[in-house]
C-alpha cells in the first residue's frame, strides 16, 4: 500500500507531502523519540501525538514512509517548514493513536 492510498482511505489532512507514492511496510506508534528512533522501521507509518521539529529529525533518521499526528494534533510551524525542506510526508487525524493502529492494521 502506498502512502496515498492510506492517507484517501483514512481521510487524513495533508500538512506535508513529499513522497505520495511510498510504500508502506508496517506502522509503529510512540511519543518518546529516543525509543521509536530505536524501534520504528524504515518505510513505517509512525503514529504521534508530537509536533515539534524533533518529529521531522526522528522522521528522517528512521526512515518512515509519513508520520500521522493523531488526534487533531497540529505540526508547528518551524518543523511543517522542515519536514518540506527535508521531504517528510506527515498527515494529521481526529482518530486517537489506537483507532488509527486499529485502521491500518486492518489495511495493511
Amino acid at each position: 500500500m502506498t502512502v496515498k492510498e492510506l492517507c484517501e482511505r483514512l481521510s487524513l489532512k495533508t500538512v506535508c507531502e513529499a513522497e505520495p507514492d511510498r510504500e508502506i511496510n508496517g506502522a509503529y506508534t510512540g511519543d518518546l523519540l529516543s525509543w521509536v528512533m530505536g524501534r520504528a522501521k524504515s518505510d513505517n507509518v509512525w503514529i504521534t501525538i508530537m509536533s515539534n521539529v524533533n518529529v521531522v529529525a526522528v522522521a528522517s533518521l528512521c526512515d518512515v514512509s509519513a508520520v500521522i499526528l493523531a488526534e487533531g494534533c497540529a505540526l508547528d510551524k518551524d518543523a511543517e517548514e522542515k519536514a518540506k525542506m527535508q521531504g517528510i510526508n506527515i498527515y494529521t487525524s481526529e482518530l486517537a493513536s489506537y483507532e488509527l493502529c486499529a485502521e491500518i492494521s486492518r489495511l495493511i
